[in-house]
Formats: C-alpha cells, sequence, structure tokens
C-alpha cells in the first residue's frame, strides 16, 4: 500500500525540524475501551505531544454553534450547526478538537497517523463539502447521535489535504468512534479514500500502520495470557515460572505504535472483573498508565523545544458514556478532574467555554500527623 506523507512540501526553515519532532511525539498516543458487565462503556486516550507545549484547554461548545471548514482557497466553504453541545480538548489554543464527546454520547478519538493518511486532493467537484482534518471530530461530534450516524454523516463530507497552520502540516489522523452501545468505529484515510473498520472486538487503537495491520499483527502474540506460565518438565528438567507474569512473557515493551497496540489489547483484555462504568474508570486510567511516554522516547533531539514539560504525556482522558462524564488528568497533576456533560445546559449558553486544565503543580494532600 502506497504511504502518503502530507504536507512535506509545506516545510521550511525551523518548521521543517518542529513539525518533524511534533509528528514523532504525536505518533505515540494509546486509545482504549472498556466493557463493564452491565454494559456500560468507558472510553480512554493518552494524548502524547512531547515537541512542545501543547496548550490544551477544555472546550464546551453549545448545541446550536455555527461552524465553517477552515480549507482555503473555496469561495463558499461547506459549514453545519452543531445539533449537540460538546465538551472535549483542544489544541495550541485554537478552537478544534483532539478528542470529545457530545451530549447523546458519542466519543470521537483523533489519533497520529502519520505516513498512511492520505486524503482527497481539494477539486471543484468536492469543494463545496470540503472539510480539513482540523474541522472533522468538531463536524462528527457536533452532527452524530451515534458510531451509526457519525459513519453516515462522513459519507456527506470530502476530507481534503489542507495545511494546519499551527504545524504548517496537513495533519495525518485517523479516528477512533464509540458510543454507549458498544458500538465501535475506526475511520481510515488511505489513498484519497475513507475506510472503516470495526473494532468492537479489539476496542484499542494506536497510531501507524494501518488498522487492519495491527489485526493480523496480533498473531503473532497468540501465546499472551493472564494467568501464569504452567511448570513444564524436559527430561529430566523442570522449569517453572520465575515470579508472577510469566503468561505475558513476550509482550513488546517499547513505544512503538505495534508495541503499544499489543500491550493495550492484551492489558484491556485481561482487566479484573468490572460491574459498571464507574469501577471501569478505574480501570482505564490504571491501564492507560501503562502507557506514559517519557519527553526523550517522544522528542529525540527536540530537548530545546521541551523546557518546563514533565512528560510526552500531556493528559490522559476517559469517558463514562453512560453518565456522561468525562474524566482526566495532567502531566502536571494526577488528580483527576471531572467534567459532568449531564449537569450541563447545552442551550443555556451561546458562545464557547473555554476551561483551563487544571494547576501546573501537583496537588497534595498532606497526611503527616500531628504528634
Amino acid at each position: 500500500m502506497n504511504k502518503c506523507f502530507l504536507g512535506r512540501s509545506a516545510f521550511a526553515g525551523a518548521c521543517v525540524f518542529a513539525a518533524c519532532a511534533a509528528v514523532q511525539s504525536a505518533s505515540a498516543c494509546t486509545g482504549v475501551t472498556l466493557k463493564a458487565e452491565n454494559g456500560d462503556i468507558v472510553s480512554g486516550r493518552t494524548m502524547e505531544w512531547g515537541a512542545s507545549n501543547i496548550d490544551s484547554k477544555v472546550l464546551v461548545i453549545p448545541r446550536g454553534t455555527d461552524f465553517k471548514s477552515s480549507v482555503e482557497g473555496v469561495k463558499d466553504p461547506f459549514s453545519w450547526k452543531t445539533s449537540y453541545g460538546i465538551v472535549g480538548f483542544s489544541a495550541f489554543g485554537t478552537g478544534y478538537l483532539t478528542d470529545g464527546m457530545n451530549e447523546a454520547g458519542l466519543v470521537v478519538g483523533g489519533f497520529y497517523h502519520s505516513g498512511y493518511a492520505c486524503y482527497a486532493d481539494l477539486t471543484s467537484a468536492n469543494a463545496s463539502r470540503a472539510i480539513s482534518p482540523d474541522d472533522v471530530i468538531l463536524y462528527v461530534l457536533g452532527t452524530s447521535k451515534n458510531v451509526s450516524e457519525a459513519r453516515a454523516n462522513l459519507e456527506k463530507i470530502a476530507l481534503v489535504k489542507s495545511i494546519d497552520k499551527n504545524l504548517k502540516i496537513v495533519i495525518p489522523l485517523h479516528l477512533m468512534l464509540s458510543d454507549g452501545t458498544g458500538k465501535q468505529t475506526v475511520v481510515e484515510w488511505t489513498d484519497g479514500k475513507m475506510k472503516f473498520f470495526d473494532a468492537e472486538g479489539t476496542r484499542v487503537i494506536t497510531n501507524d500502520p494501518n488498522y487492519d495491520w495491527h489485526l493480523t499483527n496480533l498473531d503473532n502474540f497468540v501465546n499472551l495470557r493472564a494467568v501464569p506460565a504452567d511448570s513444564r518438565t524436559f527430561a529430566n528438567v523442570t522449569v517453572a515460572p520465575l515470579g508472577v507474569g510469566s503468561g505475558m512473557l513476550g509482550i513488546p515493551g517499547d513505544f512503538t505504535p505495534p508495541s503499544r497496540f499489543v500491550r493495550a489489547f492484551a492489558f484491556s483484555k485481561t482487566a479484573r472483573p468490572l460491574p459498571d462504568g464507574n469501577e471501569a474508570i478505574y480501570e482505564l486510567f490504571r491501564i492507560l498508565d501503562n502507557f506514559n511516554v517519557p519527553l526523550p522516547a517522544a522528542t529525540g533531539k527536540a530537548a530545546e523545544l521541551i523546557k518546563g514539560l514533565r512528560s510526552s504525556t500531556a493528559w490522559t482522558s476517559a469517558y463514562d458514556i453512560a453518565r456522561k462524564r468525562l474524566y482526566y488528568h495532567t502531566q502536571n497533576d494526577r488528580q483527576v478532574q471531572l467534567v459532568d456533560l449531564s449537569r450541563i445546559d447545552f442551550g443555556k449558553f451561546d458562545k464557547t467555554l473555554t476551561l483551563p486544565l487544571g494547576p501546573v503543580e501537583q496537588c497534595v494532600k498532606d497526611r503527616t500527623p500531628s504528634l
């Protein structure tokens, strides 16, 4: 399959180094979804961005907000109005989303797909329905109540090559769509064409290569299991497992997308029994904390761009779809934050609310006894 690394022609001078570092660090995000015994669905992800300060904020977008495609060079750009209120994370102080959930319970996560995402060219035939990668998550969350409707709405637009003004590249994305019924779909754009992959079986996502490659790669790890390996005797020699965890011998431990995909699949499929979404949120954070990426692993030689950062994992989010709640913690503060969509009247305000992620220093509760 042909690779299509987008935006190379837009690199110039210092932008080459910064954009390459950004793509490298962003290609370390991991998404996991869990289903509780009562049917509750929780979905979360890590956001890796170690090339610079991603400057994320929580955006609260009201129902009925008008949006217009950011694709340049179109006389009458595609536009839409949100049918659902949205809460999600922004990047670089902009109004576009990296992931989020709407009031209907649809969750959309955007993950870098560098070297493989390849969108359509802008043409006179598709200009009236063209949107950019910056727009697509806002569009899906604003117009769709569930995965099935999201897929239908994606068929109505053309995702085209459009330069992001911050990174100076066409952002390469694939998406994970999740809803409260348990339906889950990965959306990819390859050779200018959109493809859907049902993901209810794996319920995990990372980055490149293409999703079907990751599914095939799982066959290489058919031996993995949660329980310890049994002792075995060869001739007169008995071989016994050392300590716990022998059932996971051979699981890849590096930070590449294929290795993280295997670990995410193995850890999520061997999770403890989860009675409901509340308990599943605990387990989701526990699993996702295994995927925090240290700065050097993601940034390479971009040390001068990361002053003040503590991790390549800027934040970790978890969506309780049944209860319409967003939980998250950040590289600066492990205290879990909450935004409860069920308590927001998305028809009561008419402008997007911007909330800071939280403290820039760790919240510590002093439990030292007074003697």
